[in-house]
């Protein structure tokens, strides 16, 4: 909360973002019966970034937060690539090793 008091969101901005969270996650559904090739997991991870991004915003009140609430979600984010580096140097450096050889 600032000085002046709480940041009071308009009903009508909740339900934009909803519809537009409901409209993304129909796009995503026909995405993936759409043959796009190797485009098929780019463009759903787009969509789930942008969604991810909506919902921490908006209904996480990240927005209209302080600048402290935006060094935890950031802190939560950095945390985040870290679990992605760590498990991507672990997958990236094993020996490729066959089925019929286990």
């Amino acid at each position: 909360m600032s000085a002046a008091g709480p940041h009071i969101v308009p009903p009508r901005v909740y339900l934009m973002i909803f519809a537009t969270l409901m409209a993304l996650t129909l796009i995503t559904t026909f995405i993936a019966y759409v043959d796009l090739g190797p485009f098929n997991p780019v463009i759903a991870l787009t969509i789930a970034v942008f969604k991810g991004t909506l919902v921490v915003l908006y209904f996480m009140h990240v927005r209209y937060g302080t600048r402290l609430t935006w060094v935890a979600a950031a802190a939560g984010f950095f945390w985040l690539h870290i679990l992605f580096v760590v498990t991507l140097a672990d997958y990236l450096t094993r020996g490729w090793v066959s089925p019929a050889e286990w």
